[in-house]
């Protein structure tokens, strides 16, 4: 009786410690959520409680606090593959520590879990809350209120499920007519729900398949803004001339225009233009400072590292893509147990799991810098302090979306082979095997063509210039160019 009583001891104190400690990481990342969504966020007279009445004010606080909460669990979802992969690294480094006794199991599946839980609460009832609150005014005829407002927004959320609720049950119907058969529409939250999640994930999984081959070539070109270049890349010096050149002609154009409203609205976009050149020119300056070897050394090291990181990507896919022919590979669906500190996940021990990790994450910058270069979503980029509060929302989505589904790329296309734990394993298109090869075999495909396309762009623009099939008074799309955030230099370029 006393060992039954000290072991239900031990289990209680064990759940709470593991309830501190998943606290404490939400905590932490609603914290650096929170800074990151006000570093962009657009302040306006709206969410001013001291300019304006409680009500707007309180309605851009909710959503303002919904969409850290969205931020917190896309970081949450985004980490744990690394946090699950070095836990049991260190729990097969030191099997016996004290230190690092709190990494079990039991934490790892309940991080799961939660991130699992988190998203779906995010995806299907917060984040439509936020949106809807955010315009709704309340129904003709009631009383102005925050009330009236929520009370419209719930109205609204509830017909938003119920079309969303049929849509899924017409839907899983068309594909699995068995399978709906034994179900019954008491069991929303064991099947349906689950169903729907299973299809949006399939959605972020085709969004990294867009997203992620564009983020690869695209990396290599934001390190060039970021970083600075050798000498024979760039010419500071000429850029340095041209962006004072210009900033000289609009303050010229800006004194010489005063009257009228057309040169009113005129004086307006070359404001906003020059700008955006002193904005350039600053950095430019801070280049031309930057030390020779930063200049010579940096850059080079961090191409090499990308191009690394990019190689082993395409490599371990290949790899993946060559085991499930063979029957080797192993889906990445059904429930598994993970005994974390048995064995290594990688034959390379340690180092093959740091490998894993560095690429799950560089995967997912490749994925955002990839998503947000797609025309079509371009103009969802969040601004310095002018994003609105309607964007943030979008962008909030669209991050949640695609963290929730970067545990389902990593572990599809062969990056590391831990399995999925809790819900995320019950995904159904995840044991199909067609589905598996068919976007193993897409994402090498278009990998290869944008790394081929970006590095092969300026001998065919060179071909084709030759060959008469394009205009010779264009300037050759070449990385040893001048070039000013895709502004030309004012040094005329001969095209022989």
């Amino acid at each position: 009786m006393e060992s039954e009583w000290d072991s239900r001891e031990q289990h209680f104190l064990d759940a709470v410690r593991e309830n501190i400690i998943s606290g404490l990481l939400f905590t932490s990342l609603y914290i650096l959520s929170y800074f990151v969504i006000c570093r962009f966020r657009r302040r306006t007279e709206k969410e001013d409680y001291y300019t304006t009445d409680d009500e707007d004010a309180m309605v851009y606080k909710i959503a303002l606090w919904i969409c850290t909460f969205t931020l917190a669990v896309s970081v949450g979802a985004v980490l744990l593959l690394p946090i699950s992969i070095i836990t049991n690294e260190v729990l097969l480094i030191y099997p016996k520590s004290y230190y690092v006794k709190w990494l079990n199991e039991s934490l790892i599946h309940g991080l799961w879990n939660q991130i699992f839980l988190s998203s779906n609460l995010a995806m299907f009832i917060l984040i439509p809350f936020a949106y809807f609150l955010t315009e709704s005014e309340g129904f003709a005829g009631s009383k102005k209120g925050i009330k009236a407002r929520i009370y419209e927004t719930v109205v609204v959320l509830l017909l938003l499920g119920m079309l969303v609720f049929g849509f899924t049950v017409v839907l899983s119907a068309l594909l699995d007519a068995n399978k709906l058969s034994q179900e019954s529409i008491s069991d929303f939250w064991d099947f349906y729900l689950p169903y729907l999640y299973s299809c949006i994930s399939l959605f972020g999984v085709l969004m990294l398949l867009i997203s992620t081959p564009l983020g690869f070539t695209r990396l290599f070109s934001v390190i060039g803004q970021l970083v600075v270049k050798p000498q024979f890349m760039q010419d500071l010096d000429d850029e340095l001339h041209s962006a004072k050149f210009e900033e000289d002609d609009i303050t010229r154009k800006l004194q010489d225009q005063t009257d009228g409203t057309l040169q009113q609205n005129g004086q307006n976009d070359l404001r906003k233009r020059l700008k955006e050149v002193r904005k350039e020119r600053k950095e430019l300056e801070r280049k031309q400072k930057a030390s020779p070897l930063q200049r010579n050394v940096v850059y080079p090291l961090v191409w090499l590292f990308l191009f690394i990181l990019t190689a082993i990507s395409l490599f371990m896919v290949g790899l993946n893509i060559f085991r499930l022919l063979l029957g080797y590979g192993s889906l990445p669906g059904g429930v598994s147990e993970v005994a974390l500190g048995k064995a290594s996940l990688s034959s390379l021990g340690s180092v093959g799991a740091a490998i894993e990790v560095a690429l799950i994450l560089y995967v997912m910058s490749a994925s955002l810098v990839g998503f947000y270069s797609v025309p079509w979503f371009r103009g969802l980029s969040p601004k310095h302090k002018d994003t609105a509060m309607t964007k943030i929302i979008a962008n909030s989505t669209v991050l949640l979306i695609l963290s929730s589904a970067l545990p389902l790329l990593s572990r599809s296309i062969g990056i590391t082979t831990f399995d999925l734990l809790g819900d995320f394993g019950r995904i159904d298109w995840l044991s199909n095997f067609y589905i598996v090869f068919g976007y193993n075999a897409a994402f090498s495909v278009a990998t290869a063509f944008c790394l081929v396309n970006k590095f092969t762009m300026t001998m065919r623009d060179y071909l084709l210039m030759r060959l008469g099939f394009r205009d010779k008074t264009l300037p050759i799309n070449n990385p040893l160019s001048v070039a000013v955030n895709g502004r030309r230099s004012l040094k005329p370029q001969k095209a022989d």
